[in-house]
């Protein structure tokens, strides 16, 4: 494989974000917005109506996002398990070059790891550059990956300066400025990767309108913590049944970030992974399929990573996975709804995806409605509340469900759902905070997640269905 490094024409800057994108300003006077069409409201129309009316209005999203959980639930039950359990690939002949790429700040915990599954996945050796980028680590993990690079030939390690900025959109742009491949593969520092799985993404290129592919991740340390746990149980819900549900119904799925590939061609065209943003993965979904190519999921392109172990270190993700992805809203909403690229029902559930961020803040409301009521605040009857605070619940407890049913997770482990209640709660502040920050332009940059080095086995899922 050629190994030249790509000029400057090859690389242009990478897409800027729609000049429609709101500023600070702007979005402080939509929060002001809010509080006096609120307050004029109840002095027009008094308290007890207006909180009934926003009760109604709750419901009437809810619902929407009900069947769009339960539609995905169905749909992963229906198939997920036999596409788990699907024959290898063989790959007859399509073997187009391929470049690894993964940065890494402060990794020394999981770096090697990740260095020996790279190593060892299963593709031809010609074929395939593995890029690893110091993004100018201040613990061990330079000198481990120059040890490693010093034996292995097809390892190339890049070193950042400290504070060279741009988080993972910078280092990754970095790495791409140095190979020439005609598909890139892109992992985290946490991830250890199936043999077969490079095998299983570059597949779906074959397919001349995919400009990227997503792979499934499963948590490998879901014994380590009670918060690892409920991780766990959330990934088996976003990959074994959301992003299955949407590659199943709408052929929609989500780039994730890792585990993913993207076409070379696509990504230069794009201008690489946008600085702007600190969700690089949404955004580069979004521009992908504004160009209209689309992105594709394989549920048998399996990666293990490491699950947050801390609360703390769960509001730092998801924070960040909010901040970001509630920004891409703001962003490519209004582009995406005129995209001639989609059709009325593509650009509907790509508006609830874009959305997804934002429900947790509904959820806060609708639990404060309820609140409220238990003290005799509002007229809204108590059963009119039970729509309300049922499909709360009851939709991501479908998907769920079914994700420990389809992973044939242990039923002991069932009781995780149980752990849900305090995530969910958390997540609720967590999107909250993201929404009001990032409405009130308070600066944010990207942040990088804590790991702690668990080498602990894929737990409590059988084997037998996450590996072939």
């Amino acid at each position: 494989m050629s190994a030249a490094p790509a000029t400057a024409d090859h690389l242009a800057a990478p897409t800027a974000p729609p000049a429609h994108e709101s500023r600070p300003d702007g979005r402080r006077l939509v929060l002001v917005a809010y509080v006096v069409l609120l307050a004029a409201s109840l002095a027009a129309f008094g308290v007890d109506p207006v909180l009934g009316y926003i009760a109604g209005a709750l419901n009437i999203v809810f619902a929407i996002y009900f069947f769009r959980h339960l539609a995905f639930a169905v749909s992963a039950a229906r198939w997920a398990e036999a596409d788990l359990l699907a024959a290898d690939v063989d790959l007859d002949g399509y073997t187009p070059s391929v470049a690894v790429l993964v940065g890494c700040k402060n990794e020394e915990l999981v770096v090697d790891g990740m260095l020996t599954a790279l190593l060892a996945l299963e593709y031809p050796a010609d074929r395939l550059t593995l890029v690893v980028v110091d993004d100018g680590s201040d613990d061990g993990t330079g000198a481990v990956l120059d040890a490693r690079a010093s034996v292995e030939p097809r390892l190339r390690v890049l070193h950042r300066p400290p504070n060279a900025g741009g988080g993972k959109s910078g280092a990754l742009n970095e790495a791409l400025a140095t190979i020439d491949a005609e598909v890139v593969l892109v992992f985290d520092a946490d991830h250890e990767p199936e043999p077969n799985a490079l095998r299983r993404l570059v597949r779906h290129f074959r397919d001349p309108s995919v400009g990227a592919v997503m792979g499934r991740c499963v948590i490998r340390n879901g014994k380590e913590s009670t918060m690892a746990t409920t991780v766990f149980v959330d990934f088996l819900s976003g990959y074994l049944v959301n992003e299955y549900g949407r590659q199943a119904l709408f052929e929609l799925p989500a780039y994730g970030g890792a585990n993913c590939a993207v076409r070379m061609s696509t990504l230069r065209a794009l201008g690489g992974w946008n600085l702007e943003t600190v969700t690089e993965d949404t955004d580069l979904t979004l521009r992908v399929l504004l160009s209209g190519q689309r992105v594709r999921y394989d549920v048998s392109a399996i990666d293990y990573e490491e699950a947050v172990v801390t609360a703390r270190r769960f509001w730092t993700q998801r924070y960040r996975w909010a901040r970001g992805h509630q920004k891409c809203f703001r962003d490519y909403s209004w582009p995406m709804l005129r995209s001639p690229h989609l059709t009325v029902m593509e650009k509907i559930e790509s508006l609830l995806f874009l959305l997804g961020y934002h429900v947790p803040v509904l959820s806060g409301i609708g639990v404060l409605l309820t609140v409220l009521r238990a003290f005799d605040i509002g007229d809204q009857p108590i059963i009119g509340l039970l729509p309300l605070s049922m499909l709360l619940f009851v939709g991501p407890l479908a998907e769920l469900t079914v994700g420990l049913l389809v992973g044939r997770v242990e039923r002991r482990a069932a009781w995780s759902l149980l752990g849900f209640l305090p995530a969910f709660a958390l997540s609720i502040w967590i999107t909250t905070r993201a929404y009001l920050d990032g409405m009130l332009g308070r600066p944010y940059t990207w942040v990088k997640t804590t790991r702690s080095g668990s080498t602990s086995t894929v737990a409590p899922v059988l084997v037998a269905v996450q590996k072939r």
